[in-house]
């Protein structure tokens, strides 16, 4: 009995598996889409260039077509497509947990701006602060199935927009060593912050050394224009040498067509103009492929962050981007659900595992967000975390080896004992090919009923705060911590 409740040796799951069985779209479609996305470019272009990218581009082959408008030849973009990189590693502080972006690989990650923090005690929302943030870093910090971290909620409590990128970057620095990724509201902003960064780092230019920490960027503002201050970060961050992820997040039937034919046409070719203004500033800079395509419901505006058009929709972009050789970012599991319900439960599992499935290398809002990304939850961190278990379970898929085929074993339960329970190939297996959630209830009813009848909220919420009573890193050094209070307004830790 000991031995079968022991905790396996290896994990049968980790982060990392191979996705990419599922294919929402057959070949004849994948070229449609992106041939359409190739016309767009062609014959409609960007609008609003800032002026330092107009020239940029044009000297690298795209067109002014007169009427305010850059557009971008099809030769132009393919070379884009080929000189990008293909797979980079995004660095954590801890080298031991570095990822590798690109090729098959799925990782779950975080991303989101929840302006809002689902109570542990109340169970009500309320304005997220940078307390919320600190904990929500350190929380995460122990999830194994978080591969990075990017800051889920907004301290609304910090008003001021270089105190607030500030004071983001410095909880990510105290409370974790995973990859990171955040925010710079202005391209001003990024300089100062990388002074931190480099006091993290060891000293002056050990940060663009070895970068542990990418920008989240939306350069292009559906439908088919560039932000001129969000293009100002981008050159930044290249200066700097800061990975990005290039966001794209159009709206179907608002910013986007409502077809998902037509959305996934126009959004491929807002994340190719992306990918083609960092060719023109340095080619093969890290840039992940971030086209998330986001749903709303046509009656009545909301979010539909938990739909079936947006799994298949997530799922068909990682298709595409993968189909083309780029590093994939998309993003799921992004519950409308306000509470932990089953609403939650089920469209999280559904489009987390679709983009998974499809082979998404890097997956944001995967973890803690709700209310349609208004929102996010500490019992949702530890929820979301299990549930990438048993994802990562089914990727990993079926080993049909000799010896997982089992006659020898089944022969002689058959000819033996009639049962499988206490043979050398089931315990072989129960250490290699099984995952054993620790929140999920597996206990027949009367013992469920005689422990409590806890359902998962309550669980999670005791698991959470077990996590936040006893982990308090602090991975900066005192003379770390110290310079960086001295050079800027830290608020909090």
């Amino acid at each position: 009995m000991a031995k079968r409740l022991a905790k396996p040796l290896l994990d049968p799951c980790p982060p990392g598996q191979i996705g990419g069985a599922y294919k929402p779209l057959t070949p004849a479609e994948l070229n449609a889409i992106f041939d359409t996305a190739l016309l767009l470019l062609a014959n409609l272009g960007l609008g609003e260039v800032p002026p330092r990218l107009h020239a940029d581009l044009l000297a690298i082959g795209a067109c002014d077509n007169g009427a305010g408008r850059i557009l971008f030849p099809p030769p132009l973009v393919q070379a884009a497509i080929d000189g990008a990189a293909k797979t980079f590693v995004l660095h954590g502080r801890d080298d031991a947990r570095s990822i590798e972006v690109g090729g098959n690989r799925v990782h779950f990650g975080t991303g989101g701006a929840a302006v809002q923090t689902l109570d542990m005690d109340s169970r009500r929302y309320r304005p997220s602060t940078l307390e919320d943030l600190h904990d929500f870093t350190r929380l995460q910090d122990t999830l194994e199935n978080v591969s990075w971290y990017t800051r889920c909620c907004i301290a609304t409590d910090v008003p001021d927009n270089f105190d607030l990128d500030v004071n983001t970057v410095y909880a990510l620095l105290r409370n974790t060593t995973k990859p990171t990724a955040t925010s710079f509201t202005l391209a001003d902003h990024v300089a100062p912050i990388v002074e931190m960064l480099d006091i993290a780092a060891g000293g002056p230019g050990a940060f663009s050394e070895r970068p542990f920490m990418k920008a989240h960027i939306s350069p292009i503002i559906s439908p088919m224009r560039f932000g001129e201050d969000a293009v100002d970060v981008v050159y930044e961050c290249i200066r700097h040498n800061i990975p990005m992820s290039c966001i794209t997040a159009a709206q179907a039937g608002a910013t986007a067509p409502a077809t998902l034919a037509g959305f996934l046409a126009q959004s491929l070719a807002e994340t190719l103009a992306s990918l083609v203004m960092v060719h023109a500033i340095q080619p093969g800079f890290p840039m992940v492929f971030s086209n998330w395509p986001l749903v709303i419901d046509l009656r009545t505006g909301a979010f539909a962050g938990g739909s079936g058009e947006t799994a298949v929709l997530n799922a068909a972009s990682a298709q595409l981007s993968n189909w083309l050789g780029l590093p994939s970012g998309v993003a799921c599991s992004m519950t409308d659900a306000k509470a932990i319900d089953a609403q939650y439960g089920m469209e999280k599992g559904l489009t987390s595992l679709a983009a998974a499935l499809a082979g998404g290398n890097l997956i944001y809002e995967s973890s803690g967000m709700t209310a349609s990304l208004l929102g996010a939850s500490f019992e949702g961190f530890v929820l979301d975390n299990e549930m990438h278990s048993h994802t990562y379970r089914t990727l990993r898929g079926i080993e049909v080896t000799p010896e997982n085929l089992g006659y020898d074993a089944i022969v002689e339960a058959v000819l033996g004992d009639g049962h499988f329970l206490g043979g050398q190939h089931t315990f072989a297996a129960m250490e290699r090919d099984y995952y054993y959630p620790s929140l999920a209830n597996r206990e027949e009813p009367r013992s469920w009923a005689m422990n409590g009848a806890p359902d998962a909220w309550s669980v999670a919420n005791a698991q959470a705060r077990k996590i936040l009573a006893t982990h308090r890193p602090d991975y900066l050094t005192p003379e770390q911590d110290r310079a960086i209070k001295q050079r800027f307004n830290i608020l909090y830790g």
